[in-house]
């Protein structure tokens, strides 16, 4: 895949994941195109979005509540995490059911 479709691709991703601002900014840009650089598979960012995002809203209702996530790179260390896992594709696709099922439509 194309630096540019991969780094669009993710940016989507990421400007649409629950938790997120929304906004993409020059250092996601940066950070996306490093990821491509490394042949970080853009499946692998996507499965660590959601797997962030599940766990964020898997918290209890009485917890505090979290700030809004301005920055891809909050998402670094559950890439990096991702890449070690040894979790077939249908996990990722349980937890994507359950946040779109669980998060308003804006």
């Amino acid at each position: 895949m194309e630096q540019r479709d991969y780094v669009g691709q993710l940016l989507e991703a990421y400007r649409t994941t629950p938790g997120t601002s929304g906004a993409v900014r020059r250092p996601d840009r940066l950070l996306a195109a490093q990821l491509h650089q490394r042949g970080v598979p853009l499946e692998v960012v996507e499965n660590a979005l959601t797997l962030a995002a599940a766990r964020r809203l898997a918290r209890p209702a009485d917890a505090l509540p979290l700030g809004i996530i301005r920055s891809l790179a909050y998402f670094s260390p559950v890439i990096e995490e991702v890449l070690r896992l040894q979790v077939g594709p249908e996990y990722f696709r349980h937890l994507h059911n359950r946040i779109t099922r669980f998060t308003p439509a804006p």
